[in-house]
């Protein structure tokens, strides 16, 4: 069996987490600048000792420090001191470095078609309507075997969806253009965004946030400082990831240590305004990520920002201070104390906005699946640096990391843009050498048909001249006569009279 991760300490009380039970999941909250972030660097340092891979996102940009050994911050001494913590070491821990834009980081690549209409839809903030017309972009796209990769992929795809709205209607129903151009837009709005370096190949290969290194588990850092201005784009990207660790990774029961701890800071991003189908994903995906190996950490200010189907799965809580400055918050704080077991000993209500920062109550699951009661104790410090690393650290570590070289150069393959493109092209030419053929097709039905209106416009045309005067107009339409006998006569007497014949 693993050994308990000392998570925090009070006079002689040890609160351990264990490892078989860290995929139970768990939630860490706070009041903002009382210690939410050092917690979740203790936590991912204490997962990654043992060998197992995390993930978590820095919004603040400070969890770069824990790739570098601690040792020079008064307050972790004195911490370490008053805790008594006679084996603490301060030491590096191996860290890959993430970022959607490039910079800070190895890019993070989504495709389209992986990340799915669904949650398409929450990054662009798609209502009902629009919503069900992107689900039929999909499926059109899936029946006709095009790619959805990037953003010009699916911009080509509503256009096609748009022009052949008439004829898809019959088998996909009704499709809006105020809808289309709805889509149109917040796809806009997304690349102003920075989106469209969020999608493309290479795509992020799960695997590759579940390495070691050395007997420890990489700590993967992903870089959302200036992500975080895009708020649905960060959540909607967390939770792809979760859903692809979900649909890739085996089942793997009952194991001693997880896989992979996957840590979601500024959770309540994910449940704002989130309609009841992805609040249902979530819950299902929460609940059933466990048998994965995999544990799931929600790091937010409250638990009330976690709807309740989804709190009743995290058996692990880690409870910091909130401030109680008006009814409202003084609601939240009782609801916070209510969702933790009952220490007889101890008033949770008023404890929680009593608690110093790096203090929590704190109740871990024992080894039956129980959690235990409640108790107040101070965060074990963490061994690393606290606080960001210099830029030029960060790209050596970034050059000599296990993924370096993977994702830095973009493939740009065939796909629905690049086919309906051809297609487009194909189809003009096509077109424009019907017209030609119809041109010559009726340039030469005239000249065959010309008879004797060709001949006379040649004779009246004085030497070649296109002018059509009253003798020539009289000639052509007695040309059009020539079925009738009168007409046949007149043609004989204009011939005659100009030839120079005798009648």
């Amino acid at each position: 069996m693993t050994q308990p991760l000392l998570v925090a300490k009070h006079d002689a009380t040890e609160l351990f987490l264990l490892p078989a039970m860290a995929n139970r999941h768990g939630l860490i909250t706070g009041a903002t600048g009382t210690g939410k972030t050092v917690t979740l660097q203790t936590l991912a340092e204490a997962f990654s000792s043992i060998g197992v891979p995390c993930f978590m996102s820095d919004v603040k940009g400070d969890l770069s420090g824990i790739s570098q050994p601690g040792g020079d911050n008064a307050k972790v001494a004195e911490r370490v001191e008053k805790l008594a913590l006679e084996d603490h070491q301060y030491q590096a821990f191996p860290v890959t470095f993430w970022d959607v834009f490039g910079d800070m980081g190895h890019p993070v690549r989504a495709t389209i078609s992986d990340m799915g209409p669904l949650l398409l839809a929450r990054m662009l903030e798609l209502n009902e309507t629009q919503t069900g017309v992107l689900n039929l972009v999909f499926k059109v796209a899936d029946d006709n075997g095009l790619l959805l990769l990037d953003l010009k992929d699916l911009r080509a795809m509503l256009q096609f969806v748009g022009e052949n709205a008439k004829s898809l209607t019959t088998e996909y129903g009704n499709v809006s253009a105020a809808s289309i151009g709805a889509i149109q837009r917040g796809l806009l709005s997304l690349e102003s965004q920075g989106g469209g370096k969020l999608f493309g190949e290479p795509m992020l290969n799960i695997a590759d946030l579940m390495q070691t290194e050395r007997g420890k588990g990489v700590i993967n850092i992903l870089s959302a400082d200036k992500l975080m201005q895009a708020p649905k784009m960060y959540a909607t990207l967390l939770l792809w990831l979760l859903s692809e660790l979900f649909e890739n990774l085996p089942e793997a029961g009952d194991l001693d240590k997880p896989k992979l701890v996957f840590f979601f800071d500024e959770a309540h991003l994910l449940f704002n305004d989130a309609p009841d189908a992805l609040v249902d994903k979530i819950e299902q995906v929460v609940r059933l990520i466990r048998s994965k190996g995999v544990g799931v950490y929600f790091v937010t200010q409250n638990p009330a920002d976690v709807p309740d189907k989804v709190l009743g799965q995290l058996g692990n809580r880690v409870q910091h201070a909130l401030r109680a400055f008006s009814p409202r918050d003084q609601k939240a704080v009782k609801a916070a104390a209510e969702t933790m077991r009952d220490n007889p000993d101890l008033d949770e209500a008023a404890s929680i906005t009593e608690l110093g920062v790096g203090e929590a109550l704190v109740s871990c699951l024992d080894e039956k699946g129980r959690p235990h009661i409640v108790e107040r104790a101070y965060i074990v410090p963490p061994g690393g640096y606290i606080g960001p690393i210099t830029p030029e650290k960060r790209q050596q570590l970034m050059q000599t990391s296990l993924v370096a070289g993977v994702y830095e150069n973009t493939v740009d393959q065939e796909s629905a843009y690049e086919v309906l493109k051809a297609r487009a092209e194909a189809n003009a030419e096509q077109a424009e050498a019907e017209t030609q053929a119809k041109a010559q097709a009726k340039t030469a039905a005239a000249t065959e048909s010309g008879g004797f209106g060709g001949m006379l416009g040649g004779l009246l045309g004085g030497g070649g001249s296109r002018r059509e005067g009253v003798v020539e107009a009289l000639a052509k339409s007695a040309a059009r006569s020539v079925g009738s006998q009168v007409g046949r006569a007149i043609i004989r007497g204009v011939l005659g009279s100009l030839l120079g014949g005798k009648r």
